[in-house]
């Protein structure tokens, strides 16, 4: 369970939100709303402990996440920019973002998340040659190696095609189904079929 409640943000002399809560089960999905400059990547940013409220709780099966002994083993988080090293390929920039999130993985175990995200032939590639769209996938297999309930996204269909984002809607489909939570930003309609579906919109 995932709950937050009372959430405010401020940077500066302004404040983003406040009063900012939900709670989340199993086979939940929230999806954060907001125009640009609303605080929608500085609340997913503050969901996974990466920066600290002005006031508010977030807690993870009823212990705030600070004090949590397995919170970041249960998270896994994608930010807005891809995060990868563009002179390496997509197998050792995989490899490499798993072991930072505390788990390896094998070459083979890269190469086949890869090759199911469209990009068969190019994983030995440095990234640098791929488009946004193949380095977006690069990013996202992530999701394919990850043991984790917890997914927070933030745009994670930006850059993509048609086919892609279909098939990235049918893999937060599955994770939801098997009891999985999704959080997400994006400015694109996707509509995801889930247990629960909350909204969380912010104001600028």
């Amino acid at each position: 369970m995932f709950e937050a409640s009372r959430l405010e943000c401020v940077r500066g002399d302004s404040r983003l939100f406040s009063d900012v809560g939900f709670l989340l089960e199993p086979g939940g999905l929230l999806h954060v709303k907001g125009p640009n400059g609303s605080g929608k990547s500085s609340l997913l940013r503050m969901l996974c402990g990466l920066i600290l409220p002005e006031s508010g709780e977030i807690k993870w099966n009823n212990v705030n996440i600070r004090h949590s002994e397995d919170y970041n083993q249960s998270l896994t988080y994608l930010g807005h920019l891809n995060g990868i090293k563009d002179e390496l390929s997509g197998i050792e920039n995989l490899r490499i973002n798993c072991g930072l999130a505390g788990f390896d993985i094998s070459e083979e175990q890269a190469y086949d998340a890869l090759e199911r995200m469209g990009l068969e032939g190019r994983e030995h590639l440095p990234v640098s040659v791929l488009s946004q769209g193949q380095r977006r996938r690069v990013m996202l297999a992530r999701l394919l190696v990850a043991r984790t309930p917890l997914w927070i996204l933030d745009e994670p269909i930006v850059a993509l095609d048609t086919d892609a984002i279909g098939m990235i809607r049918s893999l937060f489909e599955l994770h939801l189904d098997e009891g999985g939570m999704l959080i997400l930003t994006t400015h694109q309609e996707m509509e995801i079929a889930a247990k629960t579906i909350q909204e969380v919109r912010l104001n600028s």
